[in-house]
Formats: C-alpha cells, sequence, structure tokens
C-alpha cells in the first residue's frame, strides 16, 4: 500500500515546509493538509518540488472557530462566507497543486441546509473543473462532531447525487464511517465509483491504526483487491512524537 500523510495530525508540531520533509523522510508517499493557509503557498510548493510529494487535499477554513464553526458551506444567511472560504482555498490549491478541495459543510440541520450545501457545492464544483481540480465532501461522525450536517456516508451519496457534478467526490474516512456506521470494507466496496479519497485511523480514539476495533490489515487488504491506487491518508492524532507512532507502516 502507499500512504499519506496528514499533515493536520502528523508533524503539526514544527512548519508546514518542515513537516512536507519529514513525511519524505519518513517513507511517506504523499501529504494532505487541513489548513495551510497561515503558511505562504510558494513555501509550501518549493517543498512538494524539493521532495517530489503530490499534494492530495486541502480543507476550506472552519470560519470563526472561537464562536463554534466547523465549515461554512451548509448554513444558510453563510453563503457569503463560504463562497469567500471556497475562492480561497481554489486559489491556494492552484498556487501548491492540491489535486482536491474538502469543502466543509458546517453545524447544520434540515432541508434548507441540504439546499445550501449543494448550492455551495455547485458553486465549488464549477469553478474548481476551470483549473482541474476534484472537489470532496465528508461525513463526520456524531460522537466527535454532534450537529454537523454531514453525518454519513448514505446522505453523502445523496448530497452528490443532487450537486450532480462529475467533479465531486466522498472523503471515506474509515475512523468516521467505524464509529458511525461500522462495517468499513462493505461501506467501501458498495461505495467506491464516487469516493475520491480514503484516510485511517483507530476506532475509537482516532490514535495510531495498529490498535482498536478496526483490523487494518484485513482492510488495506480489502482496499487493494478493490482496486485503489491512490495514497491512503494517514489521519490520526498523534501523543508525543509522531516518527515514535509510524511502526504500523512496517507491521501492517
Amino acid at each position: 500500500m502507499r500512504f499519506s500523510a496528514n499533515l493536520g495530525f502528523l508533524w503539526n508540531d514544527i512548519s508546514l515546509p518542515d513537516a512536507i520533509h519529514a513525511a519524505k523522510e519518513a517513507g511517506f508517499d504523499a501529504v494532505e493538509m487541513h489548513w495551510p493557509y497561515e503558511t505562504p503557498a510558494l513555501n509550501v510548493r518549493a517543498a512538494l518540488e524539493e521532495t517530489g510529494l503530490p499534494l492530495l487535499g486541502l480543507n476550506t477554513r472552519r470560519g470563526n472557530v472561537a464562536a463554534g464553526d466547523n465549515g461554512l458551506s451548509a448554513i444558510p444567511g453563510r453563503e457569503d462566507d463560504a463562497r469567500a472560504a471556497i475562492v480561497e482555498a481554489l486559489a491556494y490549491a492552484d498556487i501548491v497543486g492540491a489535486r482536491a478541495i474538502h469543502v466543509m459543510a458546517g453545524f447544520a440541520q434540515g432541508d434548507d441546509a441540504h439546499r445550501c450545501f449543494v448550492d455551495m457545492l455547485s458553486f465549488a464544483c464549477e469553478n474548481a473543473a476551470k483549473i482541474g481540480k476534484t472537489i470532496l465532501i465528508e461525513p463526520l461522525n456524531r460522537h466527535d462532531a454532534p450537529g454537523y450536517f454531514l453525518s454519513n456516508t448514505e446522505q453523502a451519496r445523496g448530497v452528490i447525487e443532487s450537486v450532480g457534478a462529475d467533479n465531486l467526490k466522498l472523503m471515506f474516512d474509515c475512523y468516521h464511517v467505524g464509529r458511525t456506521e461500522g462495517d468499513v470494507t462493505t461501506r467501501l466496496a458498495d461505495l467506491l465509483e464516487i469516493i475520491g479519497h480514503i484516510q485511517f485511523a483507530s476506532v475509537p480514539d482516532r490514535g495510531a491504526p495498529d490498535h482498536g476495533e478496526i483490523d487494518y490489515s484485513f482492510v488495506f487488504k480489502a482496499t487493494r483487491d478493490l482496486g485503489w491506487q491512490t495514497p491512503l491518508g494517514a489521519e490520526y492524532k498523534v501523543l508525543g512524537s509522531t516518527d515514535a507512532t509510524l511502526g504500523w507502516k512496517s507491521n501492517l
């Protein structure tokens, strides 16, 4: 298997360019990011070029985190903020060469939120297509993000069908699916045609994938058997040194 280091969690105690180099030294095949916007895009691009690592994706800004925001695009009345976050993410992604942008929905419920999210994703997909980018959406589990608009993969499938854009895909996070739905490999197979990226972490503590409820040796084999070729995203929480958590890469 090939793996991508999510630098939102891994090596997040050093600068983003240094984290890119650390991921290369650790043998990762790609990187991905959460919110890189405080680091100049040209600095990130330089580190990517120096290491030769592809950048698989980044997130739109969450909004006013201090006020409780965790995304904006499904919140009626916040459309201007959501569009601005999408435009910013696309511009940054274009400079650094990121392949995809995860558009974060935010805390909202109901039909109006669904319509708002569909409208914002249509805007995102139309503009992403102009620069050859994919838009991703990701359900977040109800334990970690209660009230988040997108909470399960069937809901995400319905949103993707409502938008109807070829460049809108599902970010399938085995951790979130494991926490909310279970039956991870069956869900992977069922949703394969709409999946744009796969991530993983242990369940239920979101640590390294060498313990917990999910047997990742089984999941990784199933993913290979499905013909998946893009690096899988290691998006797990680190206590202490990231390098000290990487034994799973050779043991699984």
